[in-house]
């Protein structure tokens, strides 16, 4: 499991130039499905827009790329889009930009320039996140450790996500998967061996700057 970036919701920026009006509207996407409907969802949105410009990177190895200049001159929108896309690192995510025509010619230029702010402020808008592969550990410890359990995990780069209070303390951790035989290290150390820890699974989950995951 390798680690990418995506975003981590949709979201939309505006932006005005010489009149014309700029709407950079980014989303999370996974398929070719899903870029379409988020595409035609922008569109049916902007009926009367002059223009609806997009660019789709698809698959972690970025396996699929599309893009569109809708009516605009030739590698003025969709390429200069898709040229944010790839200088920031992120995939299976779609970003449209709409434009309303004001009437004030750009130019080669300055469609290019517009564009591809209008797509770097979308991606702002949505948040780039880290796709870390992550473990999910259970753990299980008689009542006398918790405290020193619970003063140790503030130190440590994890997640409490569940905890049981019965015959002993259970409790659920998110790691990164590069961190966690260090996690576990640290607490068999502080328990001198008397942590019980079953991994439980391993997935991508998503993580701002290398901080607390967003699951799901």
């Amino acid at each position: 499991m390798k680690p990418y970036k995506t975003l981590l919701k949709e979201a939309a920026e505006e932006y005005s130039i010489q009149k014309s009006r700029f709407i950079g509207r980014a989303a999370p996407v996974t398929t070719v499905e899903e870029a379409l409907r988020f595409l035609e969802q922008v569109r049916s949105e902007h009926r009367t827009a002059t223009h609806n410009c997009y660019a789709y990177i698809l698959g972690q190895n970025a396996g699929i790329m599309r893009y569109s200049d809708d009516g605009e001159p030739g590698g003025t929108a969709g390429l200069p889009m898709m040229e944010v896309l790839k200088a920031r690192g992120v995939v299976n995510c779609a970003v449209v930009v709409t434009r309303y025509f004001g009437g004030i010619l750009l130019g080669a230029g300055g469609l290019v320039r517009a564009y591809s702010h209008s797509c770097a402020l979308a991606l702002a808008a949505a948040g780039v996140c880290d796709m870390l592969p992550t473990q999910r550990w259970l753990h299980e410890v008689a009542y006398p450790l918790w405290d020193r359990v619970q003063h140790t995990l503030k130190a440590l780069p994890v997640q409490l996500v569940e905890t049981e209070y019965a015959a002993t303390v259970n409790f659920t951790l998110l790691c990164r998967s590069e961190d966690g035989e260090r996690v576990q290290a640290e607490l068999a150390r502080v328990t001198d061996g008397r942590i019980e820890s079953l991994l439980d699974g391993e997935d991508y989950l998503a993580w701002e700057e290398a901080a607390t995951p967003q699951e799901g």
